[in-house]
């Protein structure tokens, strides 16, 4: 008796020292999450110091202080991006396991016993274009019926368009679409009048009215396309850990003629594989939700992740616009796991086309995660998933910190004065730190590729890749100070009850006039001139070191139409350059929608296949280019 007592006990300590789902211990994970601490806090006080020599060695004034604070605030960021990437390389490379200290879960997918859940496949839209989301759509549909479990899944057609002849379009498509469906139920479209709630609102009212019907649910977007073999995986996940309540797939992007999103997608790829597996081994089951391709347990999520509604007036009150991160915060307090398999293969999305499109996109996610302040302090949240809320929140305050920082430092040319020598060795030290840090993750993923068994022949070759490769940096450093100016001039609106909208967003390649360009970003080239200007005067020996943010800034009109150009996203496209895996070798999925005859989309044009490559490449690609 005594012994069927200890045993039980014993049985009952093991199970309480490991997470939610039985995947990993809960006191491994804890000395993950010290390390990373250590590492991030260590790390950030060392530059802070180093910092505080450069502004403070010859006496404090109020600029001073104003530089420093604009520096701490935005130096954790970065940092966090660094050691999430080393680690995640340790991990891929020299630890070699990677797959099961981070992915455990991951072995449920080679069981082969059939799938007894029911999956709702819900596509939300909002003034989008509905022949684009219905091609993804049947593509879905057709690659999971080929898997043989077809009948296992549903689909929704959640609508919140708000446009009569976008939604009139949308009711025509679905009735084509639905005819082919033999069962009464499988397919459903529905159109709110008022998008009550954003996007969460939408979801929200699926499951109030359907959800009981089923165990799991797979929210897509408009621009989303799966594979039915990664949904199938992905659902055997979900049947062996009862208690992982959100999966998310890794999502990358799909081949583009658009310059811009070809390569800002190029440079995702490869530095999300790092990044991703290194954030993935700490956060573990306190994973990020993304809002899309992403498996959902239907009863835990209907009963626990609802949002609240935010006191006071729009902007920063009311419905929550970023709802995803929230929720999964909310999931992880009801006692369910949330995990990201950080894993290449199936999962798909489109990037915008353009600048103004990508911060048009950025803006709402800015005024999403400011709200978050108001979350931070919601009852029985982890203390990790409080982090994760933080981070959100500093992700958007470190662009407008980076940005005072300049400013301030601008200023600091009309204080009397000069540096010592030994001031200047340590801001060149630490500019030339910072910023290698913050290269981390792309080059961490280059270095990746390299090692990577058939990773350069999947980019392309070699040299095309090492191509792709500095040309993204490039396109980084003169991007990102665009981004960020144009994300502290929205800050400061939020102050004054300045909103975005949520709204259809423009995902095929247009290119962009002049009008527009300089219209959306005088700001930019105005504070970029006028920068210039100062230096030349005040400071002329930093103008070196200030070129890479002034010639973003400066052109920013002339590299937004270059980029948005479709002829030169075709000649990138004819050179290989910043091609993604799927571009050289398609998946079935891919090629289903690049030769559809009804809905093939501008950004999977045939004519966009690089000509170059298609004898040398394998003959999915070549058919595809040939049909």
């Amino acid at each position: 008796m005594k012994e069927r007592i200890h045993l039980r006990l014993a049985a009952t300590s093991s199970s309480a020292a490991l997470t939610p789902a039985g995947l990993q211990r809960t006191s491994a994970i804890f000395r993950r999450r010290l390390l990373v601490a250590a590492l991030n806090l260590i790390t950030i006080a060392v530059l802070a110091y180093t910092m505080a020599r450069v502004v403070g060695d010859d006496g404090w004034t109020m600029l001073d202080f104003g530089i420093f604070a604009a520096f701490v605030i935005g130096t954790p960021w970065t940092v966090i991006g660094f050691w999430n990437a080393v680690i995640g390389f340790w991990l891929l490379h020299i630890s070699g396991q990677a797959t099961a200290q981070v992915s455990p879960f991951l072995k449920a997918t080679r069981r082969r016993t059939p799938i007894a859940l029911r999956t709702a496949v819900l596509m939300t839209l909002r003034n989008e274009d509905p022949a684009r989301a219905f091609a993804r759509l049947s593509i879905i549909r057709q690659s999971l019926d080929e898997t043989g479990y077809g009948d296992r899944f549903d689909f929704f057609v959640l609508s919140d368009t708000s446009d009569a002849g976008v939604a009139a379009r949308e009711a025509h498509l679905f009735e084509e679409w639905s005819a082919s469906f033999a069962e009464q139920g499988r397919a459903v479209y529905r159109r709110r009048e008022r998008n009550d709630g954003y996007k969460a609102g939408n979801v929200r009212d699926f499951l109030n009215r359907w959800g009981a019907k089923y165990e799991l649910m797979l929210p897509l977007d408009a621009d989303s396309l799966m594979s039915g073999a990664e949904i199938v995986r992905f659902v055997r996940v979900m049947e062996a850990y009862p208690k992982i309540g959100i999966l998310q797939s890794l999502v990358v992007g799909t081949p583009s003629p658009s310059a811009f999103a070809r390569v800002f997608q190029f440079g995702m790829r490869h530095a999300m594989r790092s990044y991703t597996m290194g954030s993935a081994w700490w956060m573990a089951d306190c994973g990020p939700y993304w809002g899309h391709n992403a498996f959902i347990r239907v009863a835990p999520f209907t009963q626990h992740c609802e949002l609240p509604m935010l006191p006071g007036k729009a902007p920063l009150g009311g419905c929550v616009l970023s709802h995803d991160q929230v929720e999964a915060t909310l999931m992880r307090r009801a006692g369910f796991e949330v995990r990201v398999a950080p894993t290449e293969g199936g999962s798909w999305e489109d990037n915008p086309p353009s600048i103004l499109e990508f911060t048009k996109r950025d803006l709402r996610w800015c005024q999403g995660n400011m709200q978050y302040f108001r979350l931070l302090g919601l009852p029985g949240l982890l203390p990790l998933s409080r982090l994760q809320i933080a981070l959100a929140i500093l992700m958007y305050l470190g662009s407008i910190a980076w940005m005072t920082m300049i400013v301030l430092s601008a200023l600091k040319v009309f204080e009397p004065g000069t540096m010592s020598e030994t001031q200047i060795s340590l801001g060149m030290t630490l500019f030339g730190t910072c910023f290698l840090m913050s290269l981390a993750p792309k080059l961490a993923g280059m270095v990746d590729a390299v090692l990577t068994k058939g990773a350069m022949a999947r980019y392309g070759g070699f040299f095309r890749f090492l191509a792709s490769s500095l040309t993204e940096i490039s396109f980084s450093v003169l991007f990102a100070p665009v981004a960020s100016f144009r994300v502290s001039l929205f800050m400061i609106g939020l102050l004054f009850g300045r909103a975005t909208v949520w709204n259809g967003q423009q995902r095929d390649v247009q290119g962009l006039s002049w009008q527009t360009a300089i219209a959306g970003l005088w700001p930019q080239t105005l504070f970029g001139l006028t920068l210039f200007a100062l230096l030349v005067v005040k400071a002329p020996g930093a103008l070196i070191w200030a070129a890479p943010l002034l010639t973003g800034m400066v052109f920013a009109a002339p590299f937004a139409v270059l980029t948005a150009s479709p002829r030169f996203g075709a000649l990138l496209a004819r050179l290989g350059l910043c091609a993604v895996p799927e571009e050289i070798e398609m998946p079935e999925e891919l090629r289903r929608l690049a030769t559809s005859p009804e809905y093939r989309p501008a950004s999977l044009d045939r004519q966009q296949v690089p000509a170059g490559l298609a004898a040398e490449q394998p003959a999915s690609l070549a058919a595809a280019a040939a049909s």
